[in-house]
């Protein structure tokens, strides 16, 4: 399932979305991923939006390949060298393939009826001991914010026995606050996880 409403929202705010500034914790995590992943790793940006993390990695040294279901944010992204791709979670169907997969605060707009099911679907794709990082906010329930977006709010408990379920050995969590799109702040949680 993608979210019209979602997309449409984030396509009216490319430019919006591109002056964000990440908190200390997510710059934090994103060179902690590229660390855990290791030079020349191949990672999967799930939920890349406009490509800021992938051109990251790739300074880094990572290959990296982008999903995201905007297309305004893939056509940026491709526009800026990166290998950006139009898709959605369910289109995650490699097996054995990344060392590494990327989902910063993208899998909250996944229904939490399919939460599992992308997760399994992640675990498939990572090799052996890949790495996983998921960046997500904290809350209950499933509703829109502000500017029209859907989410899925889970607790750490829910996102560690999710994880869990799906075959991942959790390494370490971290939390943090920070001001999003829609000018809130909220609570998050950063996991890595390995295959």
């Amino acid at each position: 399932m993608t979210d019209k409403r979602t997309i449409s929202a984030y396509t009216n705010r490319v430019a919006e979305y591109l002056r964000i500034l990440l908190p200390p914790e997510q710059l934090e995590a994103r060179q902690a991923f590229v660390d855990a992943v290791g030079a020349d790793g191949y990672v999967l940006d799930l939920g890349s939006g406009p490509g800021s993390d992938s051109a990251f990695l790739m300074r880094q040294g990572l290959k990296v390949r982008a999903l995201d279901a905007t297309p305004a944010f893939v056509e940026h992204a491709r526009n800026n060298g990166v290998d950006a791709h139009l898709g959605t979670f369910d289109d995650i169907t490699e097996i054995s393939e990344f060392d590494g997969v990327y989902a910063s605060f993208s899998l909250l707009h996944a229904p939490r009826a399919d939460f599992p099911r992308h997760l399994s679907a992640i675990h498939k794709a990572l090799k052996p001991g890949g790495q996983f990082f998921l960046g997500m906010k904290l809350g209950t329930g499933e509703h829109r914010d502000d500017l029209d977006r859907y989410y899925s709010y889970y607790s750490e408990a829910e996102i560690e026995d999710a994880l869990v379920t799906a075959g991942f050995t959790i390494d370490r969590t971290q939390r943090g606050v920070g001001k999003g799109l829609a000018g809130s702040y909220d609570g998050f949680i950063l996991v890595f996880a390995h295959a």
